[in-house]
Parts: C-alpha cells; sequence; structure tokens
C-alpha cells in the first residue's frame, strides 16, 4: 500500500500585511468557510481555521465568528476534519521596559480566552503552539503552565491539540507535555518552517526536527512563501504529513495569487507524482486518532 499523506489546508491566517497583497484573502466567515468547502473538494482532509473582522479584515478571535465558520461547515454534510487555531490572543506588547509598559497592542488573554472557542465548539482537532517566540516587536507568550492549562482544556472538551513546533526547542517542550500524559497517544506534531525567527525551511532543518520526535508519533509540517511547495516535496520524502494554504503562501507561481484550492491541487500532483496518495478524512481520522465531530 502506497504511503497515505494527510494535506491540510490553512485558509486564512492572522497576517495583516497579507491584506494588501491579495484582495481575494477570505474574511467574512462565510467566505473562509466557503474557501475550506473548496479545498476540501481538492483533496484536504484538514482545514485550519482563522477568523477574521468581517469589515476590515483584520485577525480576530471572537467567538461567534468562529462559530459561524464552523456551522457553514457542518452544515453542508461534509466530511472534512476541522482544525482551530488557538494560536491567537497571545501577544504582549512593550512599550517600554524601563520602567516596564505594556503597549496597547497587547492582546494576550488567559488559556481559557485563548480556546473559548474551540472549548465550546469542539473541532476534532486545535493547534497548540509550544514556544514562546518574539515576532518583531510582539511577543508570542506560551509559558508551560499556559501550555498545561491549554492542553487540559483542550483534552476536557474531546480536542485533540495539534503540536505546533516553530523550533527544535518547541519540540522538547512538547514532549515534555507527552511525558507528564497531558497530550494523548497518538501525539500529533506540526513543524512550522520558515517563519520569522523560527527554523528555516531547509532540508538539514527538517531532518533535525524529525529526528527529535517520540517513537509513534504523527507529524507533518509547512514552509511559508515560496517554500511551501518545495517543503512538501522534503515532508513527503521523509514520511510526513503536508499543509498548504493561503495563510502561509499567497502565490501559485511568482507573480500569479493563488486561491486554497489550487494550491492544495499542487500539492496533490507533487503528493501522487512521488508515488503517495492523499489520505481522505476517513483515512486521516484513523491516523489523526480522532473521531469525527458535530
Amino acid at each position: 500500500m502506497s504511503q497515505k499523506v494527510i494535506i491540510t489546508c490553512a485558509v486564512t491566517g492572522g497576517n495583516v500585511a497579507v491584506l494588501a497583497k491579495h484582495p481575494n484573502i477570505p474574511k467574512t466567515p462565510w467566505q473562509i468557510a466557503d474557501a475550506a468547502l473548496e479545498a476540501a473538494k481538492a483533496g484536504a482532509a484538514v482545514v485550519h481555521i482563522h477568523v477574521r473582522d468581517p469589515d476590515t479584515g483584520l485577525p480576530s478571535n471572537r467567538f461567534e465568528l468562529y462559530e459561524q465558520v464552523v456551522k457553514r461547515l457542518r452544515d453542508a454534510s461534509t466530511d472534512v476534519i476541522i482544525n482551530l487555531t488557538c494560536g491567537m490572543d497571545g501577544e504582549l506588547v512593550l512599550d517600554s521596559v524601563d520602567p516596564i509598559k505594556i503597549g496597547t497592542a497587547t492582546t494576550l488573554k488567559n488559556p481559557m480566552g485563548r480556546c473559548l472557542h474551540t472549548v465550546k465548539l469542539q473541532p476534532e482537532l486545535s493547534s497548540l503552539d509550544c514556544g514562546t517566540m518574539a515576532f518583531g516587536e510582539q511577543i508570542f507568550v506560551a509559558r508551560m503552565s499556559d501550555l498545561r492549562e491549554l492542553a487540559k482544556l483542550m483534552r476536557e472538551a474531546g480536542v485533540k491539540p495539534e503540536l505546533e513546533c516553530f523550533d527544535l526547542g518547541h519540540i522538547e517542550t512538547a514532549k515534555k507535555l507527552i511525558s507528564e500524559h497531558i497530550i494523548e497517544a497518538p501525539p500529533i506534531f506540526q513543524f512550522c518552517l520558515g517563519t520569522p525567527n523560527g527554523a528555516p525551511a531547509v532540508p538539514v532543518a527538517l531532518q533535525a526536527m524529525r529526528e527529535l520526535l517520540p517513537s509513534a508519533a504523527v507529524w507533518g509540517g509547512f514552509g511559508c512563501g515560496a517554500d511551501e511547495m518545495p517543503m512538501v516535496e522534503q515532508l513527503v520524502a521523509l514520511g510526513g504529513h503536508v499543509r498548504v494554504g493561503l495563510e502561509d503562501n499567497i502565490y501559485l507561481r511568482r507573480g500569479v495569487l493563488a486561491t486554497n484550492a489550487e494550491l492544495v491541487n499542487n500539492a496533490v500532483g507533487i503528493i501522487e507524482r512521488m508515488g503517495a496518495s492523499v489520505a481522505t478524512p476517513v483515512e486521516a481520522r484513523a491516523i489523526l486518532g480522532v473521531e469525527k465531530r458535530g
């Protein structure tokens, strides 16, 4: 039997700069849900969902927006696996360090505030970012106490965490959660490569991260920008699953803006030309160890 590869489509993300570059980036709950359905039809077994303010397109973490997207997906009777981000409302901005002054751009909330939508809507998966990182002048906060509480809230809601790792140390943090039996088997790892201040999207970094994984881990990853499709090939070659979508890259090729479905179609072509096959949602659930929700 050929290798089964799960394709995740990250539909819109929370990047602000992309709004000026891609006029058709999904913004409203309806647009986000429709883009997710199109990606599923193209071959994505999982859709990774952020939401945006419908009027401005700015990133949002409002419960009612997630609720509308999830309702639309479930009403469509799609079999696609829903993965809601829990990577929002975790940013700390310091206007000054002497004296310490927290900036008004800070979004940082407690763990329940960051994952309320996941607790209430109960998707199959939700992302859990496993490391504190600086993005320019913003600091994404992921203390061990935060991660433990977020993972506990997900587990109590019947939601499986997708362990987002941007660097080698994040894998060690995730393994600590696993050793404490907060994360249920099999653990699901997502390597996030080519982001600012994270591991680069190069083979040596991918190989190093792969070698640090615990046994029986399910894993995949993605590359950002021009690294998106080359990373699909590298991930499949090492036995991993893949993620594509407008959250990570807005171009089909140089100068040509993409849709989510087109990026999924590209990934399908790469996977099949390598002799592997694309996992259906039913097959993906078996691999990930999750049951259909909703």
